[in-house]
Formats: C-alpha cells, structure tokens, sequence
C-alpha cells in the first residue's frame, strides 16, 4: 500500500472530487437538459407531492438549518 500524498485531502477537503462535480454541475447547466430534469422530477399527482413535502419535512427535522441556502432567505 502506497502512502498518500500530503496534499491529497479527503473528506471534506476533497479536491479532486470537488473539481469533479463543479465540472459536471457546469456541463450540466450548458446541456439544454435542466427544465427536462426539473419536468421529470416534478409530483405526478397531489398525493406524490404530498408524500414529498412530508419527507422533506422530516428531512429538515434532523438538520441544523440551511443557513444562506434556505430558499426563504434567498433573494429571488
């Protein structure tokens, strides 16, 4: 087993997977495809959307906040 690099940090400070996903997220938002996802992602009916906003619900339950990224604290 070879010795990892000092400047190779995991965990949170993963370089090389956060270039990885800026670089995807980037592609992604030039693709053309992002109101396809978002259509496809939508609630099917009232009860799916019911059963999501639940889920997210007891999602939030165990979070500390969102802090900046709390959509009620964004500036439209």
């Amino acid at each position: 087993m070879s010795t990892p690099k000092k400047d190779r940090v995991q965990g949170e400070g993963d370089y090389d997977a956060a270039r990885r996903y800026d670089k995807a997220s980037e592609e992604f938002a030039k693709s053309g495809q992002v109101d396809r996802a978002g259509h496809d992602a939508a609630p099917e009916s009232a009860q799916q959307a019911d059963e999501m906003r639940k889920a997210e619900n007891i999602g939030k339950s165990h979070s500390k906040g969102e802090g900046s990224l709390d959509s009620r604290k964004r500036k439209a």
